[in-house]
Order: C-alpha cells, then sequence, then structure tokens
C-alpha cells in the first residue's frame, strides 16, 4: 500500500456491519467521523450485493475517508465486475476503495457452481484475474484477509498485505515478523465498552462465538496455542479475553496500542455495543446504538482513543 494510503487510512478505522445499507444515518456517521479523525471505513463483503452502492453513498459523504472491503469473498463477485465496479468508484471518487478479498470455504465455492482444492491456488488464480481486466486494481490497493502462512505470504508478494480477522496482537506479531517491515498488516480488533465481564463476554459470544466454530478460524487459534478447551462452543474466557477487547477507554487503548506495538500499520475495530444499563448501575455511559443500530456514541469514544494513538 502507498504511504499515502497508509497515512490516510490513519492507526485507527471503524469496521461495521451496520453500514451496510444503513441509508442516511450511516452517510450522517461517515461524515462525522471524519469530521473526528476517523478516515477508514471497513464494511464486510457479505453476499457481495449492494457493497459498490453502500461504497459510493460512504465516499460521498466523507471526502477524505477511504472505504475497505473487509473482506469480499472471491466467489460471490467475478473479477471482471469487481474491476469495472471499482473503476467507476474511482471515476467519482478517485481511488479511495481498497479492497479486501477472502476465499471463505468450499461451501461458499459451492454455492456458486465452482470448485476449488487449494485457497491459496484459488486466490491466486482470482488474482490472475483481477491483473488481466482492463482497468486493473493496482496491487496496493488490494488485501487479503489471510490467516494462515502460506495466504500471508501470498498476500505480502502480490498484495499490499493482510487484514486478518479474530486475531490478537500475538499473532500480527508473528505476521510482522514473517512479512518483514514492508507488509500492509490491518487487524480487525472487537471491542466492547463496558467494565462488566459478564456481560462484556455474553456480547462476544452472541456476535463473534459462531466463527470459533469455522475450520481457517479455529486451525489459526490452535496455531495460537489455544486448545480444546478454548475452542468450546462461543469460546472460553481465556479465548474471548484474547481477541476481544473489553472494559474501559483506558483498557481498550491499551489493546489497540498491543496490536501496533506488535507491527500492526492499522487496526479495523468493529464496536459490539453493549445492553442499555441504567444510569445508577454504571459510569461507562450509554453504549447502545444511538440511531438506526450505528453505536455512535462508542464511535465517538473510539474517536478520542484514536486520536491518543496517532
Amino acid at each position: 500500500m502507498s504511504g499515502s494510503a497508509e497515512q490516510a487510512l490513519g492507526r485507527v478505522g471503524v469496521w461495521s456491519m451496520e453500514l451496510r445499507n444503513a441509508g442516511r444515518p450511516g452517510v450522517d456517521a461517515a461524515a462525522e467521523l471524519a469530521a473526528r479523525g476517523i478516515t477508514a471505513l471497513w464494511i464486510p463483503g457479505l453476499d457481495g450485493r449492494g457493497i459498490f452502492d453502500d461504497t459510493h453513498e460512504l465516499l460521498s459523504a466523507a471526502p477524505t475517508t477511504h472505504v475497505v472491503f473487509g473482506v469480499l469473498g472471491i466467489w460471490r463477485q467475478e473479477a471482471a465486475v469487481l474491476s469495472a465496479k471499482v473503476h467507476e468508484l474511482d471515476l467519482h471518487h478517485g481511488p479511495r476503495t481498497i479492497v479486501g478479498l477472502g476465499v471463505s470455504d468450499r461451501n461458499a465455492a459451492a454455492a456458486v457452481g465452482r470448485t476449488y482444492t487449494s485457497p491459496v491456488g484459488a486466490v491466486s488464480e482470482y488474482l490472475d484475474e483481477l491483473a488481466k481486466e482492463p482497468n486493473p486494481i493496482a496491487s496496493a490497493r488490494l488485501l487479503l484477509g489471510a490467516l494462515g502462512p502460506r495466504m500471508a505470504q501470498l498476500a505480502a508478494d502480490r498484495t499490499a498485505g493482510i487484514h486478518p480477522f479474530l486475531v490478537s496482537p500475538e499473532y500480527t506479531a508473528r505476521m510482522r515478523a514473517q512479512l518483514g517491515g514492508d507488509a500492509f498488516i490491518a487487524p480487525h480488533q472487537a471491542v466492547v465498552f463496558s467494565t462488566d465481564a459478564e456481560q462484556a463476554r455474553a456480547v462476544a459470544r452472541d456476535q463473534l462465538g459462531m466463527f470459533i466454530g469455522f475450520d481457517a478460524y479455529r486451525n489459526n487459534l490452535r496455531r495460537l496455542g489455544y486448545t480444546d478447551s478454548d475452542l468450546v462452543p462461543g469460546g472460553s474466557d481465556r479465548l474471548i479475553d484474547a481477541l476481544v477487547a473489553w472494559g474501559d477507554e483506558e483498557t481498550i487503548g491499551r489493546r489497540l496500542r498491543e496490536h501496533l506495538d506488535a507491527g500492526a500499520d492499522h487496526v479495523a475495530v468493529q464496536v459490539l455495543p453493549a445492553p442499555a444499563r441504567a444510569a445508577t448501575a454504571s459510569t461507562d455511559g450509554p453504549s447502545r446504538p444511538e440511531t438506526n443500530g450505528l453505536p455512535l456514541a462508542d464511535w465517538r469514544r473510539l474517536a478520542d482513543l484514536a486520536a491518543e494513538l496517532s
């Protein structure tokens, strides 16, 4: 990724499921976050539908912001369509769209009538297809949702770098050691602004626990030293605490700093909103989404943290 793009993304960005198909509230949130210094918005690819319209709306609302796909499955979007759509966005907004790609699994491939025998081979072939398009996406604007060492190396060799999901600062350090100083590393980090351990872990399990059952994540967590006692449905307390930062601003800020100190160039932060609490029960302040499911109050707290980490 070019130095100018790294600078534009900043050290901390917002990763948000809620910004997909959010309409006017999402547009307003993008503009406010940009004004508060958050100029990287990460949105998931989901099934691929609607992502380009969502990106157009967010880029229109915030002229200094980059939108990053985190990530778009290669089986959900043909290379020719992806290249053409990104080129169209570039014509309207300049090169402010960054494309994260993921291989998903055999079921995703089968759902669209495709097969693959090697995840690394499938992604490599897709990158070949993208490179042959009339308006290819520059490698500096591509990332891979890599977890394993072979996929991460492919990312370093053929794209800007990696955007790993459900990882710890230890993983970030390992990837920096493997990939060297040039690869762009932007881990996903989920957070819950709550000092109630039981509540925070319940929120984490409710929103992220299912991923612990997926083979790709289980295999990566095993490489990090987690065992069957951790990889139970929803994850052990030890595993949840390693993957999801919860607590007050100081505690969450410390986790983000750990990623940066471990070698991350940028941290894509997903706020997992905690249930509303009575004002007399906690000094944390409200964490429920304020508008149409958007956790605006916590995004503002995150923006303040990001300013301290810049």
